[in-house]
């Protein structure tokens, strides 16, 4: 098992989950809006009030198609499916993870979407935003896990396991 890369929602729990996978497997983690805010020198957040909504999504497709990782969970931010250069490059080092969760359990966790950075464009509520990503989410997703009222623990676990199942299909393909 080389990288495993977590996608979904903000809120989802990608970064949560990912520390303890991360522990779980003796792998590094790797969170890409950290390492986003760390090139741009700016949080989230002050990149999109900068460069708008697009231009935040060009720089996020952008470091995430240049990332780099051996033998780590990368947590991603919930926008990263809109950078199809993003997506294949993270394809192609890891198995793709998708955190589900419902719109509602979705909105109870986030709270203020401008407030953490959420690449949302005007108008756009999280119904239609969470509508709009979900295709994204399953059509790039090598592994789909239901996260909706389970502990972190069991998320890792569920993860590891799918995983090494999955990496025993395609040795056998």
């Amino acid at each position: 098992m080389n990288n495993i890369v977590l996608i979904g929602m903000p809120g989802a729990g990608k970064s949560t989950v990912g520390v303890v996978l991360a522990k779980c497997l003796g792998y590094r983690f790797v969170d890409s809006d950290l390492v986003i805010q760390e090139k741009e020198g700016k949080l989230l957040h002050e990149i999109m009030e900068e460069r708008g909504t697009d231009g935040f999504l060009a720089v996020e497709n952008e470091i995430n198609a240049s990332l780099e990782a051996e033998r780590s969970v990368i947590a991603t931010g919930g926008s990263v499916i809109y950078g199809k250069e993003a997506m294949e490059h993270l394809g192609r080092i890891g198995t793709l993870v998708y955190l589900k969760l419902s719109c509602p359990a979705v909105e109870e966790r986030l709270g203020d979407l401008n407030e953490r950075g959420v690449a949302v464009r005007e108008g756009q509520t999280l119904r239609d935003l969470y509508e709009e990503r979900i295709p994204y989410y399953e059509k790039y997703a090598r592994i789909v896990i239901d996260c909706e009222n389970k502990m972190i623990k069991d998320i890792a676990a569920e993860i590891i396991s799918a995983a090494a199942a999955r990496e025993q299909e395609d040795r056998h393909q």
